[in-house]
């Protein structure tokens, strides 16, 4: 994130969403804003807040695109939640300080990836001597009789030193020397044999061969714990860290293929090599200062009680999210975290509401507004070509995957585009998620044929979408239900 500048975000982001620059600049801003924080004087640091977006547009426009391509170029922990699922709090249902929690536990993750991938090297290496030492035990490293000997000899020396009244037994004498030598010699032997066998296993020779391996239970169930904060879900394994060896880990064993077996206890001496205490501390500094939490649907949230009694899933919420939104201090399983520098980011269509029905208090906590356009049928085409991974590009890799070449004519995508914009604008709009109905529609009958019918270049010209699409979209009804 330091080394991009708030142009070079927007470029970034322009490799994967069509248009809507006024956000893009916007969310730039607020991301570089981050870094020359960091650079300011501690005493002028905590007095600078981030500056939270309300982005105001229909769907399917790229609000949640953005806000999720800006955290994935900062490397920050960010969570998506929708403002409609949380209650008032003393109702049934999840509380607005569970966002929080949620996004510690993203971080934690985040930070306990990035540990084990630095220890992943010495994680391998133990975990290919614990296959070896499991497919052969009698491969299993074991001491010289010669250096037993040395160290009952040393033991015998410095004993007769403390106390020179009392005789000890030299534990060396000649008569054993020979069957000694003869052990060493078989240690030796099976040191070569388990140097080989490691060689093997790490370079995936053995691969397709079976072991035994003792692996935690995967599936853990989640309790519902109730605490002043609200309902929280806990995992098993976090009950088990909690009450420490009063309750025994649940293992079983497995016959897996030597791959899988590599792979699991790789993943299983890393973690072991992570210090978690170091990971939670991380995690909690990197959700205060670089966390990013979009709220999506905060127009459903927006207005006031009706008159026939409170509407707990709106201005309650309301209530709830404003001193998140503030900043305070969340209780979480790992600890308290403060929201004062976390950035969020609401979005909303606000069709039947106004960003002005919100409580006063809360829009003001959203100072940047910014309004995102409708998709032109010049937009469909964009997004249908230029993104880095566009829609074009990801159905003709599906289909190379079985020997089949897709290719478009002149003419074809622009078609495709003119189709999506229609039906946006005599149905219901839903942006450029009509995109995919579209396509789907389109190539159906041939991703049904690959590859019993279907082999090689299959070329899709505006007379082959004018005749799947031109019948579906002229029929406004039948178009509502299959478009």
């Amino acid at each position: 994130m330091e080394d991009l500048t708030p142009r070079q975000i927007v470029e970034e982001l322009n490799k994967h969403i069509v248009g809507q620059d006024e956000a893009k600049r916007a969310v730039a801003i607020a991301l570089r804003n981050r870094y020359r924080r960091r650079l300011l004087p501690e005493e002028l640091r905590d007095e600078v807040i981030p500056k939270n977006i309300l982005m105001i547009g229909p769907t399917g426009v790229g609000k949640t695109e953005i806000a999720r391509r800006l955290a994935h170029l900062a490397a920050a922990p960010f969570i998506k939640v929708e403002a409609t699922k949380f209650t008032e709090v003393g109702y049934v249902g999840r509380d607005v300080d569970s966002m929080v929690r949620d996004l510690v536990q993203v971080a934690v993750r985040m930070v306990e990836k990035e540990r084990m991938e630095q220890v992943i090297s010495v994680a391998r290496e133990r975990a290919v001597e614990r296959i070896v030492d499991l497919m052969d035990p009698n491969l299993r490293p074991r001491k010289r009789k010669s250096e037993d000997r040395d160290s009952a000899e040393m033991f015998r020396q410095a004993f007769s030193q403390f106390f020179p009244g009392i005789a000890t037994m030299s534990t060396t004498p000649r008569e054993t020397a020979s069957s000694d030598e003869e052990d060493d010699r078989q240690t030796e032997r099976v040191e070569r044999v388990r140097a080989q066998r490691i060689r093997q296993v790490a370079e995936g020779l053995l691969d397709d061969e079976e072991v035994e391996i003792e692996v935690e239970q995967s599936h853990t169930p989640f309790l519902q714990v109730f605490s002043p904060q609200g309902i929280e879900e806990m995992g098993m394994g976090d009950l088990q860290g909690a009450l420490g060896s009063m309750m025994s880990r649940n293992k079983k064993k497995r016959r897996v293929t030597v791959r899988e077996a590599r792979e699991i206890l790789t993943q299983e001496e890393a973690r072991g090599l992570v210090d978690q205490d170091a990971v939670i501390r991380e995690a909690i500094e990197r959700t205060e200062q670089t966390g990013i939490i979009f709220v999506d649907e905060m127009d459903k949230i927006a207005g006031r009680e009706s008159g026939h009694g409170p509407d707990v899933s709106r201005e309650g919420v309301q209530r709830d999210l404003l001193p998140v939104v503030e900043g305070t201090t969340v209780q979480t399983r790992y600890g308290q975290v403060r929201t004062d520098h976390i950035l969020f980011i609401a979005a909303g269509a606000f069709h039947r509401s106004k960003p002005s029905d919100l409580m006063p208090e809360l829009q003001g906590r959203f100072p940047i507004r910014v309004e995102l356009d409708d998709l032109t049928k010049e937009d469909f085409l964009r997004i249908l070509t230029e993104p880095k991974n566009s829609l074009i590009k990801q159905y003709q890799a599906l289909l190379a995957t079985e020997g089949v070449e897709l290719t478009f004519a002149e003419g074809a995508i622009e078609a495709v585009a003119e189709s999506a914009f229609y039906v946006n604008q005599t149905t219901q709009n839903i942006g450029a998620r009509r995109l995919y109905t579209v396509m789907e529609r389109l190539l159906e009958e041939i991703s049904y044929d690959v590859p019993d019918k279907l082999t090689g270049k299959v070329t899709i010209d505006r007379a082959f979408v004018q005749a799947r699409l031109g019948e579906i979209i002229k029929d406004e009804d039948l178009s509502r239900f299959i478009l």
